[in-house]
C-alpha cells in the first residue's frame, strides 16, 4: 500500500484537474486521514478501488462517481445528499439479510456477550483502526478451491464451539475490586427454579453511538497509536460538511508543513512506514519496572509484583465428600453379568438403535442380539485368530477397536466381546489418511499400549486407505496391526459346551480411554474393571436413573449425540444404559450436520426421558427450531449436558430453555456436569430430588480469576464471567481443590485451583507410562506447610474450579486451555469467546478458531488462528483482527502476539469436526500454516526485554582504560606480522622498486616465461601471455595513449575490460604512458539501465581523461540502449585495443618519486557508497613484497585465480603479483562458472594446483551446484588433494559456515580440511591479513553474542547458547601492525574488547582520491593517531570491528601466535537498544527460521528494524515467514521486528565479492521499488 497516495493523486488530478493536487498537499492529505475517521475510510476505500485488479472503464467511472460524490458535487441545502456508497452497502445488506433469514448461516450467528466487547470498543470512536495495513501481492492471497472448501453449515461442526457463546453483561466502567474477603455466598445468584436466566444482548458493534464533532487543530491531533491498539478520546470525527471543509483547505500548497514527528511531507518515506514510526515513539502503557542486565549476562527477570494485585484470603480448603455409595443387593458383579442377564431374560428388549444419513432409524439391536454377538466375537477372539496350539490374543491382550460413528452397534458388539474374552479395547478414531491430524500421536499411543490387532467391521475396513497392492497403508507412527473384521458372516458360533468366563469386577484394566493432552500427546487412560462397575452404580445413583435396580425405570430411551467410543457417551450411553436395561438411541455426528434437530425429534417421537448432548447441541437445535414447532420435550428427565463444566455453557442452557420451555422443557431437567478421562464423571447436576439445592450461578471478576483467585463481580460489568454449578462430589468420591502448578497444595476457599478425586470409580494409570502415572494418579494433598493431609492418593482431573456454598462444585475451565502469560492465566476459551463477540461475524467461520500459546523469549505469547470466510475482503479482515485485538486488551487486559487468518477448511480438524489445537499450533511453529492475513502485535505484550544499555559517560579516559587493563593483567590487543625486510632477490628490489621496470627485467630476462594462462568455460586456454608478451602489448597500448589520446602524464585513464589478459596488458600499457589507471568493471549487456551510471559515475568522479576497453564494448558505450541510461555524447576518449599498430613509445616513463599514484581503486562498499583510493608504487611493491613473502611465490609455482579483477586484492592477485613474483597464474573468469560449475575444480585438479584463490560468491556456487555431484566428480577424476591453500579473498567477517560446508562437501574428491582459509582487507588496506603457507592451521574461537553487543569479548565453550563461531581472517602479512582501539575514544584496548581495527604498513593505501570535497576524512581514516600510548606512529583506519586473541599455536619464529579476528562493518553496525548488532548476526538467524528463505538482510530506520527475506518457495510459504521471522529475532537477539518483508529470490542487491548491499535495499525499500510478495508491519 506504498503506492496509496500516488492512487489518490491520479485520481483526484482525474477528477478535479491536474493541477489542484500537488504531491505535497497530497501526502499531507494522506496522513491527515489518519487522524480523521471520515477521511480514514475515504482513503481506505479510494485505496481498495485500486487494489482490487484491473476494471473495465465504467466501473472506474461508477465507483469514482459514488467515492466523489459527497465531495465535489455541491447541492442546495433544501436537497438530501445523495447516499454514500457506505449507506448503499447497508441497504443492499438489509435486504439480503431479509431475504436469507432461514438460510444455514443464520443458525451459527450468536448475540450472546457483544454488549461487554461493545463497551470496550466504545472507547475506540473511529469505525476503522489507523493502523497501516499489509501490502500483498493479489496472488499471494489464495483460497481453497470452491469445490474443496466446508458450506457454511459445517463451520460449526465443533465439538467445543460452545466454548465460545459468552454471558451477556451491561456496559459500565469496571470499579475496583474490594479487596476485604466477602461472604462465599456472595459469590452465588440463586435463582428462582424455572425462572429465566439471561437474555441476550441485541446490539451490535455496528451501532455505536456517534461521537460528537469538536473543533480542534488540525496539528494538535496526536498521530494513531497502533502498539496500544487504542485511539485516543479526542480524535475527532468530523460530520460530512467539516470534512468538505476541511477537504477543500488542503487544496493549498502546503510544502513547508511537518509532521508533528519532524518529518517532512515532501520525504520519500512511504506513508505507512512513516505513519508506523510515528506510534512507535509512544509507548503502550506506563512502563513497568526496569530490568536489570547483569555485566555478564543478560537476563530476563520477572518484574515485581504489583501490591494491588488481587490474593487469596480465606482460609485452607476442607476436602469434600461425597454421600455414600448406596448398597445394592442384586447389583451385578460385573458390567458382563449384566448383559448375560438383559440377554437371557429380555432378549427382545431393543438395546440400541441406530440412525441413517437423514436421521431415520436404520436398525435396533436387542439386548438378545447383543449379547449372542458379543459372545461369538469373544469366541472368534480366543479361539478362531492363531492356530490350534497357539492362539494370537490371550487374556489381558490390547485391541485396538476401529469403527466409524455412524456404526454404533459394530462398536457395542466389540467392545462387550472384549470384555468377555477378558482381553482389554483400546478404542481409536478410524484413519482416513497418512496426514490425519494426531496421527502419529495415535501410534504412540498404540505402541505404548503393545497393541498388535484391531477390530474393524467389512464397511470400516474397505474405506481404509490402501497400497497399490491392497494392503491397508501402514500409518505414521503405528506398529504393525493385523485388522479382524468383527461382522456376524465372519464369526464362528461356539460350541454349546463353551461360556464365556465372567469373572467378580477386580482391578485389573477393562478398557483403554486415550486422551490427547495440551502438547498434542496422546495416552491412555487405562480404567479398572472394579472402578468402570463402581462408576456405572455411581452414575445410576446420582442420576436417579435406578434407585434400587428395580424395574421400576427399565426399559426407558435415552437419545445419546455424543461420540459412543468415549467419555459420557461411553460411559452413560453404552454401559450405564446397559446396565440399567435402557434403550439407547444413537444419533451420529453426521446427522447432526444435515438435520440439526434430529435428537430433539428423537426425544419427541421416543418419549426419551434421558438426553446426552453437548452446548454445540443446544445452539444447533435452537437455530434449527423454525423448521419445526410440533415438537415436546415434556418427556425428558434428564438433559445432561456433557460440557456443562465450560464456564461459556450457561449462555446455551439458557437460551435453549428459553425456546424450547414453551415446549415441556422443564428448567429443572437441565443437568450439566463435569468430566476427564482421569477421574471420569468429576460432578454432575441432580434432576428434581427432593431437598437438592437449587442451582446457582457465580458472577466473577476475569481480573480475579487471570491472578486465580474469586472476586465477586455484578452482571454489570464488561470483565466478568458468570458460572453455573455442576452439582455435588459424585457418590463414594472424595475431592480436594490444589495449585495447579507447583506441588499439590491445598488452596484456599476464595482460591481457584485444580479439581483432583479420590474414588474407586475413575482411571487408574496412563497405561505403559510410569512416570506420567505417579504424577497425575498418586497426588498426596499438602497443606501450607507442605505436610501431607493424609496418605489417600488422588487423581488430578485437569479441570480448574472451586468448591461454592452448599459444596456445589463450579468449574472455569481446563489446564490444557490454560494461557499463562506474563504471571496471569488466561483461558483459551474467554479469548474465543471475546473474539467472536465481535459483531458482525462476516469474516471468519464460528467454531472454526483455535486458540493456544507459544514460548517466545521466557514467557508465553497468545496467538489466535482462525479459517476466513472466502467472500471476506481484506479490508474487513484487517477490520476485523483490529477489533479482536482492541476487545481482548480491554476486557482481559492481555495482548495478542499473532491473529492470523487462514483460508476455508485448512485447518487440521478432530474427528467429530473440532480444530485440532496441537497440529495447529505445530503448523504454525514449522511454517505450514499458510495463513492469508496475518498480524504480529510484539510490541504490544513483549514487555520483558533487557533494559537498553545507557552509555557509559566519557569520564574515563583511554589512559585510564590502558592502566586498568595492565592491572588486571590483560595486554593491550595488538598484533604484528613479521619483519618486511629484505628478501632474497633483494637485487631486484633495489634496482627495480617500479613494477614496470621489474616488467622491463623480466621481459629481458626471461621473455619466454609465461606469467598468465587464460581459461574458457570449457577448460580450454584461449590466451596466454608470456613476460615479453606482456611487454611489447603494453609499449602498443602506451603509444596508442599517447598519439590517440594525447593523454598527459599523470592523468587518469579508464579500463573497461572484461575479466582476462587484455586488462593486464592495459593497466602496463597506462603505466608505461605515464598514466593513472583506473580499473572499472563493465557494464552488463542485459542489464545496462542498472549497471552503465556506475560506471558513468567512476567516470566522472575520477575525472578520466580516456577510456580502453574492446570493440564490444566501445560499440555497447555508444549504443541506443546505453543512450537511454547516460548521455552518451559526453564519453571521454574511446580507445579500442584489439587492433593496435606495432609502435612502441618514445620512452617508457618513469616516476620520479615511488610516492606517486600508481592506480586509482574504486570499489562500493557494503553501506553503498563509492570509494576510491590512490595506491602509491610504493604501497605496490610493499604489497606484492609482503604477499611473495607470505605465500611463497616464486617462477616456479603456479597459482589458481577465480575472482574479479576490478578492486581490492583481487586485482592485485589478478594483474600485480605475477609480474613482481615471477609466477604463473592460471585465470579463471567467475562468469564462465555460470555454464560450467566444475571449471575451477577441474583446473585445480588438471594443473595440479597447490595455492588458489576466489571468492566467497565462487564458493557458495560450487556447494551449491556441485555439492550433491562428489561422486560424478570422482568418476571424471577431479582429484584435490594437491591443493595446499585455498584462500577467500574479502572484506568481511569469515563466514565458516560457507567454509565448513565446502571443505565437507569436497573432502571425497581429496580436499584437506585445513586447505580452507580467508584473507581480509579493507578500504584503507588492500591486504591485511592473508593465510600463508607456513605456521599455524586458521584458529575458531566461540564468543558469546550478548557480550559482543556490550563491545565485549567473552570466550565461551562451542555449544554454549548465544555462542557465535569466530574463524580467524588469516595471518597477519609481514610489515603489517595491527591494534584495536575504541572508535570514540581513540585509545587501545585490552583483549577482552571489541574495537575498531587500525593498521600501520607500508602498502597501506595514501587516501580518497574523492569524497566529495570532505577533506577532513583524509587526514581521519589514513594518518590518524592514537590518543593514548605511542602518539607517534600513524594509522589508517579500516572501518572494522575485531580483536585480538593470542593462540597457544607457534607462528614461524616460534612465538606464541596472534590471531586477528574479524566481527564486521562498523558503519554497518545497527545500534538499538543502546547494544550494537552486527547484521550478520541476525541475517544467519533469520536463514535458518525456514527452508523457504533464500537470503535475507536487515537494516534500520531511525529505531525501527526491517527484516528483508527471499522467498524460494511457494507464494503460500509468505505469510507463514511473519511470525518465524519475528520469533528468532526475538529470541536469538532480543529484538522486536518492525517489518517483515518478503521478495522474490534476487532482489537483495550483492556486489561481485558476494557483499550484501544493505543501504541500496533500504533506499529501494524507503522508496517502494521493491515489488514485494509481502510486506507485515508488526504491530
Amino acid at each position: 500500500m506504498f503506492d496509496a497516495c500516488s492512487h489518490l493523486q491520479r485520481l483526484l488530478q482525474h477528477c478535479v484537474g491536474p493541477t489542484v493536487f500537488s504531491s505535497s498537499s497530497l501526502s499531507f492529505f494522506f496522513f491527515f486521514s489518519l487522524l480523521l475517521p471520515a477521511f480514514s475510510i475515504t482513503v481506505v476505500l479510494f485505496y481498495f478501488i485500486f487494489s482490487t485488479g484491473d476494471i473495465t472503464q465504467k466501473g472506474y467511472e461508477k465507483k469514482r462517481a459514488k467515492l466523489l460524490a459527497p465531495y465535489i458535487i455541491h447541492t442546495p441545502r433544501n436537497h438530501a445528499p445523495p447516499p454514500s456508497s457506505s449507506s448503499r452497502y447497508r441497504e443492499r445488506r438489509t435486504r439480503r439479510t431479509h431475504r436469507s433469514g432461514g438460510t444455514r448461516d443464520d443458525r451459527y450467528r450468536s448475540d450472546i456477550h457483544t454488549e461487554a466487547v461493545q463497551a470496550a470498543l466504545a472507547k475506540h470512536k473511529e469505525e476503522k483502526m489507523a493502523l497501516p495495513m499489509p501490502t500483498k501481492r493479489r496472488s499471494t492471497y489464495v483460497q481453497s478451491p470452491i469445490e474443496t472448501r466446508t458450506p457454511p453449515d459445517s463451520s460449526s461442526g465443533s465439538e467445543d464451539e460452545t466454548a465460545v457463546r459468552r454471558q451477556s453483561s451491561v456496559v459500565a466502567p469496571q470499579p475496583q475490586v474490594n479487596p476485604n474477603l466477602q461472604s462465599p455466598e456472595s459469590w452465588v445468584n440463586h435463582i428462582v427454579q424455572g425462572s429465566s436466566t439471561s437474555s441476550s444482548a441485541s446490539s451490535t458493534l455496528s451501532q455505536e453511538a456517534k461521537p460528537q464533532p469538536q473543533t480542534h487543530s488540525e496539528n494538535s491531533a496526536p498521530p494513531p497509536d497502533v502498539t496500544t491498539l487504542k485511539q485516543c478520546s479526542n480524535v475527532l470525527s468530523l460530520c460530512v460538511v467539516g470534512c468538505v471543509t476541511v477537504y477543500l483547505s488542503l487544496l493549498l500548497p502546503l510544502s513547508t508543513f511537518t509532521l508533528p514527528v519532524g518529518v517532512p511531507v515532501s520525504s520519500r518515506v512511504s506513508t505507512k512506514i512513516q505513519q508506523l514510526l510515528n506510534t512507535l515513539k509512544r509507548p503502550k502503557r506506563p512502563p513497568l519496572s526496569d530490568f536489570f542486565t547483569d555485566d555478564a549476562e543478560e537476563i530476563v527477570e520477572v518484574p515485581q509484583p504489583d501490591p494491588n494485585t488481587p490474593k487469596p484470603e480465606g482460609r485452607q480448603i476442607i476436602p469434600v465428600k461425597g454421600e455414600p455409595l448406596g448398597v445394592v443387593s442384586n447389583w451385578p458383579p460385573a458390567l458382563q453379568a449384566a448383559l448375560a442377564r438383559w440377554g437371557a431374560t429380555q432378549g427382545k428388549s431393543p438395546a440400541l438403535t441406530a440412525l441413517d444419513i437423514t436421521g431415520k432409524p436404520l436398525y435396533t439391536l436387542t439386548y438378545g442380539k447383543l449379547w449372542s454377538r458379543s459372545v461369538k466375537l469373544a469366541y472368534t477372539l480366543l479361539n478362531k485368530l492363531g492356530t490350534k496350539n497357539e492362539q494370537i490374543l490371550k487374556p489381558g491382550d490390547r485391541v485396538a477397536l476401529v469403527y466409524p460413528n455412524s456404526d454404533p452397534g459394530m462398536f457395542w458388539v466389540a467392545f462387550y466381546g472384549c470384555l468377555l474374552a477378558e482381553v482389554i479395547p483400546v478404542p481409536i478414531e478410524v484413519p482416513l489418511s497418512r496426514k490425519d491430524a494426531g496421527i502419529s500421536q495415535v501410534g504412540f499411543l498404540l505402541g505404548s499400549c503393545g497393541v498388535g490387532l484391531a477390530l474393524t467391521s467389512e464397511i470400516c475396513l474397505k474405506g481404509l486407505p490402501k497400497t497399490p497392492t491392497g494392503e491397508i497403508l501402514q500409518f505414521k507412527g503405528w506398529p504393525r496391526m493385523k485388522w479382524v473384521i468383527t461382522d456376524s458372516k465372519y464369526l464362528t458360533k461356539p460350541s454349546k459346551d463353551w461360556q464365556p468366563h465372567i469373572p467378580t469386577a477386580n482391578t485389573d484394566p477393562a478398557y483403554i480411554e486415550y486422551k490427547a493432552n495440551k502438547e498434542g500427546t496422546v495416552v491412555g487412560v487405562a480404567v479398572s474393571k472394579v472402578a468402570m462397575l463402581t462408576h456405572c452404580q455411581s452414575l445410576t445413583q446420582d442420576s436417579v436413573c435406578i434407585i434400587h435396580y428395580t424395574k421400576l425405570y427399565f426399559g426407558e430411551t435415552l437419545v445419546n449425540v455424543l461420540d459412543f467410543k468415549k467419555d459420557m457417551g461411553l460411559w452413560h450411553g453404552v454401559l450405564t444404559a446397559v446396565m440399567n436395561r435402557i434403550h439407547t438411541i444413537s444419533v451420529p455426528y453426521a446427522v447432526m450436520k444435515a438435520c440439526p434437530l434430529s435428537w430433539v425429534q428423537r426425544v419427541h417421537i421416543h418419549k426419551a426421558r434421558v438426553a446426552l448432548v453437548k452446548c454445540r447441541d443446544l445452539h444447533w437445535a435452537m437455530m434449527a427450531h423454525r423448521e419445526q414447532r410440533d415438537i415436546s420435550l415434556a418427556s425428558l428427565r434428564m438433559l445432561i449436558v456433557a460440557d456443562g463444566a465450560n464456564p461459556w455453557s450457561v449462555s446455551s442452557c439458557d437460551a435453549f430453555l428459553n425456546k424450547f420451555q414453551s415446549h415441556g422443557l422443564k428448567p429443572e431437567v437441565i443437568c450439566p456436569c463435569a468430566t476427564s478421562p482421569e477421574a471420569m464423571t468429576v460432578a454432575i447436576r441432580r434432576s428434581g430430588v427432593p431437598g437438592a439445592p437449587l442451582p446457582a450461578r457465580a458472577i466473577l471478576s476475569m481480573g480475579g480469576l487471570s491472578h486465580g483467585v474469586i472476586r465477586v463481580n455484578t452482571e454489570d460489568k464488561n470483565s466478568a464471567l458468570t458460572v453455573q454449578d455442576v452439582g455435588h462430589v459424585m457418590p463414594g468420591a472424595l475431592m480436594c481443590i490444589v495449585k495447579p502448578d507447583g506441588p499439590p497444595q491445598l488452596c484456599k476457599t476464595d482460591e481457584i485451583g485444580e479439581i483432583i478425586i479420590n474414588s474407586r470409580a475413575g482411571g487408574n494409570m496412563y497405561y505403559g507410562l510410569p512416570g506420567l502415572t505417579k504424577n497425575t494418579f498418586e497426588v498426596i494433598p499438602v497443606n501450607a506447610n507442605g505436610v501431607p493431609i493424609g496418605e489417600i492418593p488422588f487423581v488430578r482431573s485437569g479441570l480448574l474450579g472451586f468448591v461454592g456454598p452448599g459444596s456445589l462444585i463450579f468449574v472455569v475451565g481446563k489446564i490444557e486451555g490454560l494461557l499463562m502469560v506474563s504471571g496471569r492465566r488466561h483461558n483459551a476459551d474467554d479469548l474465543v469467546a471475546t473474539a467472536l463477540a465481535v459483531e458482525p461475524v462476516k469474516t471468519v467461520y464460528r467454531g472454526r478458531i483455535a486458540v493456544f500459546s507459544v514460548t517466545v523469549f521466557y514467557d508465553e505469547r497468545v496467538v489466535i488462528v482462525a479459517e476466513q470466510r472466502p467472500d471476506a475482503s481484506e479490508e474487513d479482515s484487517f477490520q476485523w483482527m483490529s477489533r479482536v485485538l482492541q476487545a481482548i486488551d480491554s476486557i482481559h487486559q492481555v495482548g495478542l502476539y499473532c491473529l492470523a487468518l487462514v483460508p476455508a477448511n485448512t485447518l487440521p480438524k478432530t474427528p467429530l469436526g473440532g480444530i485440532h489445537i496441537s497440529d495447529t499450533k505445530q503448523f504454525f511453529l514449522e511454517g505450514n500454516l499458510h495463513p492469508c492475513n496475518i498480524l504480529m502485535c510484539p510490541h504490544t505484550c513483549v514487555t520483558n526485554l533487557p533494559k537498553p544499555r545507557q552509555k557509559q559517560p566519557v569520564g574515563v579516559g583511554p589512559a585510564s582504560v590502558m592502566v586498568g587493563n595492565l592491572v588486571a593483567g590483560k595486554r593491550i590487543a595488538q598484533a604484528a606480522g613479521r619483519d618486511l625486510g629484505l628478501i632474497e632477490d633483494q637485487d631486484l628490489v633495489r634496482k627495480h622498486q617500479y613494477l614496470t621496470e621489474a616488467l622491463q627485467w623480466r621481459a629481458q630476462t626471461d621473455p619466454d616465461h609465461v606469467l598468465y594462462i587464460l581459461l574458457n568455460a570449457k577448460g580450454v586456454t584461449v590466451g596466454t601471455a608470456t613476460c615479453v608478451q606482456l611487454h611489447k602489448r603494453a609499449e602498443k597500448i602506451a603509444a596508442a595513449l599517447t598519439e590517440k589520446g594525447s593523454i598527459n602524464t599523470g592523468e587518469n585513464v579508464v579500463l573497461l575490460y572484461p575479466p582476462g589478459i587484455d586488462l593486464i596488458a592495459a593497466f602496463y600499457g597506462c603505466l608505461y604512458a605515464g598514466c593513472v589507471p583506473v580499473n572499472v568493471r563493465p557494464p552488463h549487456p542485459q542489464n545496462l539501465a542498472a549497471t552503465l551510471p556506475t560506471v558513468r559515475m567512476i567516470i566522472d568522479v575520477s575525472a578520466s581523461a580516456c577510456i580502453l576497453t574492446t570493440q564490444n564494448l566501445m560499440r555497447t558505450l555508444r549504443s541506443k540502449e546505453a543512450a537511454a541510461s547516460v548521455n552518451v555524447k559526453t564519453w571521454p576518449t574511446i580507445i579500442d585495443t584489439d587492433d593496435l599498430p606495432r609502435r612502441r613509445p618514445p620512452q617508457i616513463y618513469k616516476p620520479p618519486t615511488a610516492e606517486m599514484i600508481a592506480y586509482l581503486d574504486f570499489s562500493v562498499s557494503t553501506t553503498g557508497m563509492l570509494t576510491g583510493v590512490k595506491i602509491s608504487h610504493a604501497a605496490v611493491s610493499a604489497l606484492c613484497r609482503s604477499i611473495k613473502l607470505q605465500c611463497e611465490l616464486y617462477s616456479s609455482r603456479q597459482i589458481a585465480i577465480c575472482l574479479d579483477p576490478y578492486c581490492g586484492l583481487g586485482f592485485v592477485l589478478w594483474c600485480l603479483a605475477s609480474v613482481y613474483s615471477g609466477h604463473q597464474s592460471i585465470l579463471i573468469p567467475p562468469f564462465e562458472l555460470e555454464t560450467s560449475l566444475s571449471l575451477w575444480l577441474s583446473t585445480l585438479s588438471q594443473y595440479r594446483i597447490r595455492d588458489t584463490f576466489c571468492s566467497y560468491s565462487v564458493m557458495e556456487l560450487c556447494t551449491k551446484g556441485l555439492g550433491t555431484q562428489t561422486d560424478l566428480l570422482k568418476a571424471r577424476g577431479v582429484n584435490l588433494s594437491c591443493v595446499r591453500s585455498c584462500v577467500v579473498i574479502a572484506e568481511e567477517r569469515p563466514r565458516l559456515a560457507l567454509t565448513h560446508s565446502f571443505s565437507k562437501l569436497f573432502k571425497d574428491v581429496g580436499l584437506s580440511s585445513r586447505a580452507v582459509s580467508t584473507a581480509f582487507g579493507s578500504r584503507v588496506n588492500l591486504a591485511i591479513c592473508l593465510q600463508g603457507t607456513t605456521g599455524p592451521d586458521p584458529c575458531t574461537v566461540y564468543v558469546d553474542m550478548k557480550s559482543l553487543r556490550h563491545d565485549r569479548v567473552r570466550l565461551v565453550e562451542r555449544g554454549a547458547p548465544q555462542s557465535l563461531p569466530l574463524m580467524e581472517s588469516g595471518k597477519i602479512l609481514p610489515g603489517v601492525r595491527v591494534i584495536i582501539v575504541n572508535p570514540e575514544t581513540r585509545g587501545p584496548l585490552g583483549d577482552s574488547h571489541l574495537g575498531e581495527i587500525w593498521v600501520n604498513s607500508p602498502h597501506s593505501a595514501s587516501g580518497y582520491y574523492t569524497i566529495y570535497g570532505e577533506e577532513s576524512l583524509q587526514a581521519d581514516h589514513f594518518n590518524t593517531k592514537l590518543s593514548f600510548g605511542d602518539p607517534h606512529t600513524l594509522w589508517a583506519r579500516t572501518g572494522y570491528l575485531g580483536f585480538v586473541k593470542r593462540t597457544e599455536l607457534l607462528d614461524a619464529s616460534g612465538d606464541r601466535h596472534d590471531a586477528l579476528f574479524v566481527v564486521g562493518s562498523l558503519d554497518e553496525t545497527l545500534e538499538l537498544r543502546g547494544l550494537r548488532y552486527h547484521p550478520i548476526d541476525i541475517e544467519t538467524s533469520v536463514s535458518r527460521a525456514h527452508r523457504s528463505i533464500a537470503e535475507s538482510a536487515v537494516f534500520t530506520w531511525t529505531n525501527l528494524l526491517v527484516v528483508v527475506s527471499e522467498l524460494c518457495g511457494s507464494e503460500q510459504d509468505a505469510l507463514d515467514l511473519v511470525p518465524l521471522i519475528t520469533n528468532v529475532v526475538l529470541e536469538e537477539h532480543h529484538l522486536i521486528v518492525g517489518v517483515v518483508v518478503i521478495v522474490d529470490p534476487g532482489v537483495i542487491p550483492i556486489n561481485s565479492r558476494g557483499e550484501k548491499q544493505r543501504m541500496h535495499l533500504r533506499d529501494s525499500f524507503l522508496a517502494d521499488q521493491l515489488d514485494p510478495i509481502y510486506v507485515a508491519y508488526n504491530m
